[in-house]
């Protein structure tokens, strides 16, 4: 069950980020909307609304649910990027994963990834480490750099496309 949870393991936030890291974690920024829309190509409906572990979210969700969030996280970096230590806004994750939308046609998720991320990708290479190095204040685990960010949302995307490829190969969903 907890490999089903955390396929790639639990998130770990880095303490003292350097630059090759960054640019790593960029590049899984980079490449999470083909990776979605590779993990989820060729699903039907009934497979969309399949969770993706016991007590999950299903496909469905997973890929709507990247777009809040990964929305979220965007906002963050400009608010840290423009403000001095903004207090960021958190959102419950499992009241939004429950909202009628998210019954929707993932096609308009994925291509909003798509967008989303190739100006986040944009703006992420613009930045250096001065930028990197400005935090934001999260109300549950405090001070955030934007690095560390980087490294939050490198493993969210990559946390979630695992998810799917593997409920794939458990279920022997070809692509």
């Amino acid at each position: 069950m907890e490999v089903n949870r955390y396929p790639i393991g639990p998130m770990e936030l880095p303490t003292e980020p350097e630059g090759p890291q960054v640019r790593e974690w960029i590049q899984d920024i980079d490449r999470l909307p083909a990776q979605l829309r590779d993990a989820t190509q060729g699903l039907d409906d009934s497979q969309l609304d399949t969770p993706y572990r016991e007590g999950g979210w299903t496909v469905r969700q997973v890929v709507h649910h990247l777009v809040d969030s990964h929305l979220n996280a965007i906002l963050r970096f400009h608010r840290g990027l423009t403000e001095s230590n903004p207090t960021i806004h958190v959102y419950d994750q499992e009241a939004w994963a429950a909202l009628p939308d998210r019954g929707a046609p993932i096609e308009p998720s994925l291509a909003l990834v798509e967008a989303l991320h190739r100006r986040w990708v944009v703006l992420l290479h613009c930045l250096g480490a001065e930028q990197f190095s400005r935090t934001f204040l999260h109300p549950e685990i405090g001070p955030v750099r934007l690095d560390q960010c980087a490294a939050m949302y490198s493993w969210h995307g990559r946390h979630h496309v695992t998810h799917i490829t593997r409920l794939r190969e458990r279920k022997g969903w070809i692509r």
